[in-house]
């Protein structure tokens, strides 16, 4: 199944109440706060998640008090978080996104004590941010990674309650059967709860090996080898080729990375927000 192609989104006209704007009595508006969590993340320090662990760890301030889970703030506080002093991000300022074919045997962590090669380690370097990684790939999984410099675009794509879906190529070793095909889509009990793909196609094959396309909305660790295991199968080769609107681009080689433009970034802003 193909995801819906991204579209740019026309903005309306503006509609004219009739009244002179100029008699109207000059009006003072209270300044638009947001939640600390939520500029933190908006200003690429992290997830969602991961800043309000920072915020009930004591290590955000808002005008030189600590913070705690709930605070807000606006353009004329001061919020630090260390030495550092975060700013507003301006509306017309674009977070960066970019995709990446990660290929089996990478990690997708910024450290790992057996040395292995890290994911990050093939991104483009930043300066007053970092990449936060929308869902992960296990170390024998390949295919499409997205980063961005955005933990609220990043949230959104990963939260469970906005439904994402995540499309996947897997490789098995036999085929399944109609009751094993049925058992697969309807749920199945895994350790961590009920699961189930809600797409599952034949894709053919050669020999012992099949392949099979499969959707599901939800990212559990290792949640698809597991469905399989537990039905009795092998995935031998495990390749995820989309995520929510953005396919992995067929042009993309493996260990290589591209950047969305800004046409593309606005695009994808416009489904997901």
């Amino acid at each position: 199944m193909k995801a819906r192609p991204i579209r740019p989104i026309k903005k309306k006209g503006s509609v004219s109440t009739g009244a002179d704007a100029s008699s109207a009595p000059p009006s003072v508006s209270a300044p638009v706060t947001h939640k600390l969590q939520k500029l933190l993340a908006q200003a690429g320090l992290g997830s969602r998640r991961e800043m309000e662990e920072l915020i009930a760890a004591g290590g955000a301030t808002i005008n030189g008090k600590v913070a705690v889970i709930g605070d807000r703030a606006g353009p004329d506080d001061t919020i630090r978080v260390g030495k550092r002093t975060i700013h507003f991000k301006s509306d017309d300022r674009l977070p960066r996104v970019v995709l990446y074919h990660k290929p089996e045997g990478e990690i997708v962590s910024h450290d790992d004590p057996g040395g292995r090669t890290s994911v990050f380690d093939k991104l483009p370097q930043l300066r007053s941010s970092k990449w936060i990684s929308i869902g992960r790939l296990d170390y024998n999984t390949s295919g499409l990674l997205i980063f961005t410099t955005d933990g609220e675009l990043a949230n959104r794509l990963m939260h469970p309650r906005f439904e994402v879906e995540r499309e996947y190529a897997v490789r098995i070793m036999g085929r399944l059967t109609p009751e094993v095909t049925e058992l697969l889509t309807t749920g199945i009990e895994l350790e961590d709860g009920l699961a189930k793909f809600d797409h599952l196609s034949d894709q053919g094959g050669e020999g012992s090996n099949h392949w099979y396309r499969v959707i599901l909305k939800e990212g559990r660790n290792r949640e698809v080898r597991r469905m399989f295991e537990t039905v009795g199968m092998t995935v031998s080769r495990l390749m995820r080729v989309r995520f929510g609107p953005i396919n992995l681009p067929p042009r993309l080689k493996r260990g290589k990375w591209m950047e969305l433009d800004e046409t593309e970034t606005r695009r994808l802003l416009a489904l997901v927000t």
